[in-house]
């Protein structure tokens, strides 16, 4: 039995989402033309002054900064500038640009055996939570977040964690996910602000007011096939802010002819935003699919865009790195 969400703030939260959503299918459809702001505000009936404010607010890019994100020319720019940051990265030694992620993430992946239990003895506990791109339904177990998906209503959201752990017993427990939530970097800028104790969190349990402790990855538990997994393994490469090919995930896992097989791969990452599969994208330049609709890719892109010059910053390092490799070596 769900029961539906009656928080206030979430509801005004998913109503804001609604008319943005609304606002970027509008964007990404009429991107050629560039439309102005008048027209794009006309779509969800609020002034331009209104629109722009709570559209820069909340995307954290004016619209037609927006606008010039979605075109195909700044879309081959991050591609280009991605794909020399993944060559620059394997020049030095490094597994990828984004290897700091690996501080903030970690990705565990069920046997075969466990694989084919499906969830059997597995206790899930799943709560929804606001975004900025709509609600969304976290799963977790003692070993990590293992479902993340954003959804549009609750019933179908735990349905669908359901169908992707049939045997497993789900637990509704906003209050043990919410820790997580709170670990989760709505802004794209590649850090992760993790609250004391994220070990404890997984585990339904309260962290203790420890400020000694140190903050800790936040484990990623995932069932799927070898090559789904050195897929989504791939996808924790890509920076924030950065874009690549379906192409680029083929080579980066050494099948560089399997892209249909990649984008099936991606198409079932079972984590959204954590394992970035919306940050890859056409070699055209155009948005390609996402298995929770291209307006919320569209403004996830738009958003990192905004918040993540960590292209740049990655460069830095990466350059700082291999100055230092050439120094010692």
């Amino acid at each position: 039995m769900v029961t539906e969400l009656t928080d206030d703030s979430t509801a005004t939260h998913s109503d804001t989402y609604a008319a943005m959503a609304r606002a970027i299918h509008f964007m990404v459809e009429h991107r050629h033309e560039q439309p102005d702001l008048a027209t794009i505000a006309a779509q969800v009936n609020l002034s331009e002054y209104h629109f722009q404010r709570l559209f820069t607010r909340w995307v954290g890019l004016s619209p037609k900064r927006f606008l010039r994100c979605l075109t195909l020319e700044a879309a081959k720019a991050r591609l280009a500038n991605t794909q020399s940051l993944l060559h620059l990265s394997q020049e030095v030694g490094l597994s990828g640009p984004g290897r700091l992620h690996d501080l903030f993430v970690t990705l565990q992946a069920m046997t075969p055996g466990e694989a084919k239990g499906k969830g059997q003895g597995l206790q899930i506990y799943y709560g929804m939570h606001a975004t900025p791109v709509g609600l969304a339904l976290m799963g977790i177990t003692d070993r990590g977040i293992c479902h993340l998906q954003f959804a549009d209503e609750v019933t179908q959201a735990v349905a669908g964690l359901g169908q992707a752990w049939p045997q497993a017993t789900l637990i509704r427990d906003d209050d043990a996910v919410r820790l997580c939530w709170s670990q989760i970097p709505w802004g794209g800028d590649g850090r992760l602000s993790h609250p004391r104790g994220a070990g404890a969190a997984l585990k339904g349990h309260r962290p203790p007011d420890d400020h000694s402790s140190l903050p800790r990855p936040l484990p990623l538990l995932v069932r799927g096939t070898n090559f789904q997994v050195q897929v989504w393994q791939a996808l924790l490469q890509i920076p924030p802010g950065g874009l690549v090919t379906y192409g680029t995930v083929a080579a980066l896992i050494g099948r560089p002819t399997a892209c249909q097989a990649v984008g099936s791969a991606i198409g079932r990452n079972p984590i959204a935003y954590l394992i970035p599969c919306h940050r890859v994208i056409r070699e055209s330049g155009a948005l390609g699919g996402y298995r929770w609709g291209l307006d919320r890719k569209a403004a996830l892109l738009g958003w990192e865009a905004a918040r993540a010059p960590v292209v740049i910053a990655t460069a830095i390092m990466l350059c700082a790195v291999a100055s230092q490799s050439a120094f010692l070596g």
